[in-house]
């Protein structure tokens, strides 16, 4: 077998027009707030036949948090949260990936959110590649998760008259990514 038959792993960049990052976090008890980040850049390096020796790396702008709110979304980048001039970046770097089958996977690393960094773990899933109509090929991944937001500063609140706090602890992070493929790798 040749050399390049050989090949398993390919470098992918995200492409941001067409993926999501975004969350859901329950306010005042009984609803859901949701939002996403517009600025966002990773790179997967993905081996279809040994997953775990994959990895991931990805850059979020703190700044660019979208609930379709402007008075939230100004609330978020404050201190309060974010605190987006200070931090303006929150990163993910995998540590270790782990095969479930069925091209899923769990994809551990260290989520970074203002100086605070913390592991997390990603449920994950491989949707497939192929060329898109310009002849780029793309690969498709979904992943997500959910963590206490306190664990990572985030601690402002407020209770409620009626009992409760304003915003829940738990935030959930839903992933969908469409990514282009950079080279092979050896």
């Amino acid at each position: 077998m040749t050399e390049a038959a050989t090949k398993t792993t390919t470098t992918w960049t995200i492409d941001p027009s067409h993926s999501v990052v975004e969350f859901a976090v329950k306010h005042m008890m009984f609803t859901t707030a949701k939002g996403r980040f517009e600025d966002f850049a990773g790179t997967i390096v993905f081996d279809e036949q040994n997953v775990e020796n994959s990895r991931v790396d990805v850059t979020i702008k703190t700044a660019s948090v979208n609930t379709n709110t402007a008075d939230r979304d100004a609330h978020l980048r404050s201190a309060d949260f974010f605190d987006s001039e200070k931090y303006p970046e929150a990163t993910f770097r995998s540590t270790r990936v782990e095969p479930r089958g069925d091209n899923s996977f769990v994809v551990y690393g260290d989520l970074t959110i203002k100086d605070v960094t913390k592991e997390i773990a990603l449920e994950a899933s491989y949707l497939g590649s192929g060329k898109n109509p310009w002849g780029v090929e793309v690969a498709g991944f979904e992943a997500k998760t959910s963590f206490n937001r306190k664990d990572f500063g985030l601690t402002w609140n407020q209770a409620l008259e009626s009992g409760g706090v304003l915003v829940s602890d738990e935030v959930k992070l839903n992933l969908e990514i469409q990514a282009q493929r950079v080279e092979d790798q050896a």
